[in-house]
């Protein structure tokens, strides 16, 4: 009881809110946004209006809202003599990706010019927030649909993500793991949608020894959005597995993701399209689609495409079934 009348540390605040001390810190520093009152001694003690306040400033900037847009909202939610609506004089602007550089749980994602939703998550991803990206991932998804929510929200911020990853020493890995999970449910949450199985399917695997799943999960949802049956084998199918499912399948495409050279396989690919199935004197053979940046360079035989982007491989596989493109 001695804590709730005295108010809790910055450190069980920022425990509280799932941030780090220093991003508080900074939130005070650069937008006046601290505790209404302050006792004798070194260390800030927040009261509960002040913890409902910066609750709402993680609310805001989760949803999208920039810092010093929500830092106003969240000052005004609870009254504060003297207090301000600018920028504390001579402390600048926090980066617009999240917490000040040098926080130790919230530091800055290098987006670049991407739109609202896309910081919002990027955000939410580096507090490790998992409710929040989980409502903004459905968000977008409901408001833009699969492919738009995929490349302009998704994929923007996972890109943001490896990066820091790479340039930090592994640091930010949790924040990788933790967002790379969220975007896989949304999207396999997506890809529940009913679709027409009187028609022949859609298989999708990563050739061997490629791990990386997402963006085939992404056009797995994308394909069920608009209806059409979509069979995802997931990453490094065996090259015999991979022939024996379009066997049994008999599928009008087989799409393979491949995210490096190293891992693109060529003639496999070629045997793929060469396979037919089908009664005898009306056998068919599968178009087979060259996805990701591993096939780069690769030149498509007859019954292949090589699409540059989740859209256009939507349109081309829609196409096959005489559906329009998106």
């Amino acid at each position: 009881m001695a804590e709730t009348t005295a108010g809790i540390t910055t450190g069980a605040l920022a425990r509280r809110l799932g941030v780090s001390p220093t991003t508080i810190r900074s939130w005070e520093q650069r937008y006046g946004i601290g505790p209404a009152s302050r006792a004798d001694g070194r260390h800030r003690r927040w009261s509960p209006s002040d913890v409902a306040m910066l609750e709402e400033m993680c609310r805001l900037t989760s949803s999208g809202v920039p810092p010093a847009e929500a830092a106003r909202a969240a000052r005004r939610s609870r009254p504060e003599p003297g207090g301000s609506d600018e920028l504390l004089p001579g402390r600048g602007t926090v980066d617009a990706e999240g917490a000040g550089r040098g926080s130790a749980g919230g530091g800055v994602l290098a987006l670049g010019n991407v739109r609202q939703e896309c910081r919002g998550l990027a955000r939410a991803a580096v507090r490790l927030d998992a409710a929040a990206m989980e409502r903004l991932l459905q968000q977008a998804i409901s408001d833009r649909g699969l492919v738009s929510a995929w490349e302009d929200v998704m994929a923007p911020t996972l890109r943001a993500v490896g990066r820091k990853w790479v340039s930090s020493g592994d640091l930010y890995v949790e924040v990788e793991h933790l967002l790379s999970w969220q975007v896989s449910t949304a999207l396999r949450r997506a890809a529940l949608t009913a679709t027409d199985r009187s028609r022949a399917p859609v298989l999708l695997a990563c050739v061997p020894a490629e791990p990386h799943t997402l963006p085939l999960e992404a056009l797995t949802a994308a394909l069920s959005e608009r209806g059409l049956e979509a069979r995802m084998f997931g990453g490094a199918v065996p090259a015999e597995a991979l022939d024996a499912a379009v066997r049994r399948c008999g599928p009008a495409a087989v799409v393979l993701w491949s995210q490096t050279r190293t891992t693109a396989d060529l003639p496999l690919a070629r045997h793929v399209a060469g396979t037919t199935f089908g009664l005898r004197g009306a056998r068919t053979s599968p178009l087979v689609v060259l996805a990701g940046p591993g096939w780069s360079g690769a030149r498509p035989a007859t019954g292949m495409l090589r699409p540059r982007g989740l859209g256009e491989a939507v349109g081309s596989i829609s196409r096959l079934y005489g559906e329009p493109a998106p």
